[in-house]
């Protein structure tokens, strides 16, 4: 399987990189990059360089493409790849919007083409981890999720025509498709509040009060605003507490004053067990590792974010327009 990627910079080199060494089903063909930092790149690894994206998904020396860029080109790169037939994995956010994260989906789905999401968190040992371990909490009532990130250094993370929101899309985006991958339940509504405290137009800090399916209620906490990362998960049930930093690689159970150390894990690439699922799809030998309807739906959670903070009270998810 050919693979070109659009978009070679620091997250798109790490997918480069696994591509050339960590995954046999899948031969790097070209790259895309606008800088001619690109033309070094695609000398260095062997591969074809396209200036332009649109010549890469037309190459046809390309069989399926990645998306690593920013996040305003999704759906004209979807729109193109639905007219060449290509495959297509979407870095996270799937869009700057719902409206658009909902046209890539219905155009893949109408063309039966393969449409996978980049929402990679999934592959963190400790999400893994909490999700297998959830049961031992019993009946799930509440539960606190935040996601702390250093000051962003892209400039174009502050800019609406490009990023489409600030920490909200390009960090909790990772949260919300978390939670519902590890409880297995929905987001229903949202209130949320946004704030600047180092940007100039886009929020850096996120806080919101969520309720889920089943009754769960809880909080989500994601910002880029101090020299600290973190990324706690806690779920309290029934039987107790089950928490875990998927940074820090820890996991810990809380009964009463007891706490109990679960899970002390290293840090490792989510993108090789991700592009090895990837591939097998795309060859017919397991299924869609994350679907667009999945990119799709964290994209209208964090719209419905962006719409509490804006108007000041709760927003129901299903009224983001697809």
């Amino acid at each position: 399987m050919n693979v070109g990627i659009i978009g070679a910079g620091r997250h798109g080199s790490r997918y480069a990189g696994h591509i050339l060494r960590d995954v046999p089903g899948l031969k790097l063909a070209a790259i895309s990059r606008r800088s001619p930092q690109g033309a070094a790149q695609a000398a260095q690894w062997g591969v074809r360089w396209h200036a332009d994206w649109r010549d890469l998904v037309r190459d046809p020396a390309v069989d399926a493409v990645i998306v690593v860029t920013t996040p305003n080109l999704n759906g004209a790169i979807a729109t193109l790849c639905v007219e060449e037939k290509k495959p297509l994995l979407v870095e996270k956010p799937l869009a700057i919007n719902a409206h658009t994260a909902g046209e890539i989906v219905r155009q893949c789905k109408e063309a039966k083409l393969p449409l996978t999401v980049g929402q990679t968190l999934r592959y963190n040992a400790t999400i893994r981890n909490l999700k297998e371990m959830l049961p031992r909490v019993g009946r799930l009532y509440s539960f606190r999720a935040c996601h702390r990130l250093e000051q962003t250094p892209h400039d174009w993370l502050d800019v609406p025509e490009i990023a489409g929101a600030g920490v909200t899309l390009h960090t909790a985006v990772h949260v919300f498709d978390a939670l519902r991958y590890i409880t297995g339940y929905g987001v229903k509504r949202v209130r949320a509040s946004i704030y600047c405290r180092h940007s100039s137009c886009l929020e850096d800090l996120l806080i919101a009060m969520v309720e889920m399916e089943d009754g769960l209620v809880g909080t989500v906490d994601a910002s880029k605003v101090g020299p600290a990362r973190s990324g706690l998960f806690e779920f309290i049930g029934e039987n107790g507490q089950l928490q875990g930093d998927q940074v820090h690689g820890t996991m810990e159970f809380i009964h009463n004053a007891t706490v109990e150390s679960l899970q002390k894990a290293g840090p490792v690439s989510t993108l090789v067990p991700f592009l090895h699922e990837w591939q097998q799809y795309l060859t017919g030998q397991g299924h869609n590792p994350i679907p667009g309807e999945d990119g799709l739906e964290a994209v209208r959670i964090c719209e419905a974010c962006l719409d509490s903070a804006q108007r000041d009270t709760w927003v129901d998810v299903e009224s983001c327009v697809m």
